[in-house]
Order: C-alpha cells, then sequence, then structure tokens
C-alpha cells in the first residue's frame, strides 16, 4: 500500500463512500478507513428517503443504476390528524419529489463501485487516529492485524459519525456543540409485507407519533413513538401491531398487513451541530458534524450536501489550486444544516406528544396543524424544505 495519499476518508457510510467516488472520478487519489467489517457496516438499518440532491450526487458517483430501477419515486406525502389524512402534494407545490430507497442499499451501490474501480478501503482499521491536522503534513495512523500502519496525506475527511474519531480530533477550545435531547424515542419495526399507503403516512395522535413508511415494494418500516426507558424485549409483534393501528386512520388500520419482524429497535431523537465543520486540514461531514431528528428525514441528505461541498472544494484545490471552497466550507455546510436543523426540529414539535407539554401547547400544536391543512403557503414551506433545500 502507498504511504501517501491526497485525501484519507475515515468512515465507510454513504458520506464517506459518496465522497470517495467523487474525487475518485476527478481523478484525485484516497484511501477509506472503516473500524468495522464490510457486513456491519451494510448491516445498519437506516432511513431512505431522498432528497433530489442526494439522487443527483450518487447518479454522478455511478452509483445510480440499482436506484433508477428498484427506487421510489415519491410525489408528496400524508399527514394524519384526528383520524383524517392530509395530502402535501410535493410535486404540485414545488415541482420536485423525493426517492425512497434504503440507506443500506445506497451505501451496498456505493461499495460495489468503489471496488469495480480498484479504490482501497481498509475494514477493521482499529486505533484511528490523526495528526498533525494544523502542519500542510497531516498523517493518519492505524492498527490491523495487530500491524501499524501510518499514511500521509494532502487532506482528512471525517465521515465517520457521532461517535467517531474525527471530531474528538478538532481542538476543544475552537468546537463549539449545539444540542437538543428529546424526550422519548422511535420504536421501529421492519417486516416483510407490502406498505400500507403508496406514500408515507405521518401521524399525530393523542396516544403519539406513529409513521408509515417502506423500503421497497414488499418490506415496510414502521414506527410508533415511545418512551426512552422503554425496552424492546417488552414489545412483542402483537403489542406493536397494536400499538401502530390504535394510532391510525380507520382505513389504513383496516389495511395494514402485519407479520413477524425482520429487525426491531428504539432509537433515541436528538439535535446535535458541531461548528466549525473544519480545522487546518481536517473536515467534518454527515454525522460527525451533525444529527438530525429523523421526522424531516434529513440525516443523509444532509451528509449528501455537506460531500456536495467538500467534493466540489477540493477538486477546485487540485485543478484550479484555488483554497476559497475549502476555506469557505464550514460556513456553507452550516448555513444548510442549520436550515434542515429548523425544519427536523419543527416537524418533531408538530406531530410529536410531549411529556411536559401543558394544555396550551397542545391547542397551538392543533392550530399548527389546522393552519397547514388549510394553507397552500403553509404546505408550500414544509414541501419545500421536504424535498431539500437547493445548495
Amino acid at each position: 500500500m502507498s504511504k501517501r495519499t491526497q485525501v484519507v476518508i475515515i468512515g465507510s457510510g454513504p458520506s464517506g463512500l459518496l465522497l470517495g467516488q467523487l474525487l475518485h472520478k476527478a481523478g484525485i487519489d484516497t484511501i477509506i478507513l472503516e473500524q468495522k467489517s464490510k457486513d456491519y457496516v451494510l448491516g445498519r438499518i437506516r432511513a431512505g428517503v431522498l432528497e433530489q440532491g442526494a439522487v443527483a450526487l450518487i447518479e454522478e458517483a455511478g452509483a445510480g443504476e440499482r436506484m433508477r430501477r428498484e427506487g421510489l419515486p415519491h410525489d408528496g406525502t400524508e399527514i394524519c390528524f384526528g383520524g383524517v389524512r392530509h395530502r402535501i402534494d410535493f410535486k404540485g407545490l414545488t415541482g420536485k419529489t423525493v426517492m425512497v430507497y434504503g440507506q443500506t442499499e445506497v451505501t451496498h451501490d456505493l461499495m460495489d463501485v468503489r471496488e469495480a474501480c480498484g479504490a482501497p478501503t481498509v475494514y477493521e482499521a482499529e486505533d484511528v487516529a490523526i495528526h498533525d491536522i494544523a502542519t500542510d503534513n497531516p498523517r493518519v495512523t492505524w492498527t490491523k492485524d495487530g500491524r501499524r500502519e501510518e499514511i500521509a496525506c494532502d487532506f482528512v475527511a471525517g465521515c465517520d459519525g457521532f461517535h467517531g474519531v474525527s471530531r474528538r480530533t478538532m481542538p476543544a477550545d475552537i468546537l463549539r456543540t449545539f444540542e437538543r435531547v428529546y424526550p422519548f424515542g422511535w420504536l421501529g419495526v421492519l417486516v416483510d409485507k407490502p406498505p400500507v399507503s403508496e406514500e408515507l403516512i405521518y401521524v399525530s395522535h393523542e396516544r403519539g407519533f406513529a409513521l408509515c413508511s417502506m423500503r421497497s415494494h414488499t418490506r415496510s418500516r414502521y414506527y410508533v413513538q415511545c418512551n426512552l426507558d422503554e425496552k424492546v424485549e417488552e414489545w412483542s409483534d402483537d403489542r406493536f401491531w397494536d400499538e401502530l393501528k390504535s394510532r391510525l386512520d380507520t382505513r389504513a388500520a383496516a389495511e395494514l398487513q402485519t407479520g413477524a419482524s425482520i429487525e426491531k429497535s428504539i432509537a433515541p431523537l436528538r439535535s446535535f451541530v458541531a461548528e466549525p465543520m473544519r480545522h487546518g486540514r481536517l473536515f467534518l461531514a454527515g454525522d460527525a458534524a451533525h444529527i438530525v431528528p429523523p421526522t424531516g428525514a434529513k440525516g443523509l441528505n444532509l451528509a449528501a450536501s455537506d460531500v456536495a461541498y467538500l467534493s466540489q472544494a477540493l477538486i477546485e484545490h487540485y485543478r484550479n489550486r484555488s483554497d476559497a471552497g475549502l476555506d469557505a466550507y464550514s460556513q456553507r455546510a452550516l448555513a444548510r444544516i442549520w436550515k434542515a436543523e429548523r425544519f427536523s426540529w419543527w416537524m418533531t414539535q408538530l406531530l410529536h406528544n410531549f411529556p411536559d407539554s401543558s394544555g396550551f401547547d397542545r391547542k397551538i400544536q392543533t392550530a399548527e396543524l389546522e393552519y397547514l391543512f388549510s394553507s397552500k403557503a403553509a404546505q408550500t414551506a414544509l414541501a419545500e424544505n421536504y424535498v431539500g433545500l437547493p445548495y
């Protein structure tokens, strides 16, 4: 293995893989270091609603063939309140759509194209450490099969998630973090049954939020709001289906096809942003820099917009010898991130039951929903944010 490369990418999730492919197509050498095994990475269950910008980047990376074939374009979504469903027409309001295609599938496709082009990825790279990021000669070390390895580089891209080493490498005196932890979680079930509706159904109910989603025409993903202290083991499949049906409108409850779950988990909800997203030669992207609650379907899409800005900036550096894009990266990315954080926070506030809500809070929530359903302007604002603000 070469002891020098141009960009070291830490993390082989979709953001790291997408960045790697965009740089590879521009003739920039990269290596990806991943702490976990390939099978572990592919076993992670994540959401899969893609904005048009993310779809375009995946296409640009050469990994869009299966997505075009198997992905499900959605022209809108439904919000159920008071037992009545109201449709938000994305295409009619904005001219744009979203694509439902699982994050695991995106990761798989990007892995396949990276392997096909021979670009190096090191799985099970342990004890990854980033050195000398404030100099012109950063380097990264790791352990593989008991042997310590080191590589020099021009830049390091930290795409290694919330718990990764990249953000921890940023100097504490320059890093600011902003966080909101929500007092509930989502209990999610994956089942090999056709979805109850052709589009997603978001549910605001007195028993709590629910979501009817999907991964394909034959695999569905359902969620119910639950307490953070609840255990997955306490939720049998029958209990889950009974609870979900109690929150759905009459028609959806009757048409819901239930079955044995193939995956069941509880995800806590949080909003988190770290800034700046650059120090020296180290750049953060994706969950390493920000987390959004899943309500607005922004997690993977924000990672994609980070990668768009960062790949453009790195290509500009090597092709034009200009660092303008690199210098502006953090500011550009954060401006879009905070807008998505606001939207995800707003959707979460709008649709969930908060345990400390007063009667006044609940009346405001009802008024907000009734206004949304009666106002084309309000629906357009929701649709614009959901399909994705421009990069």
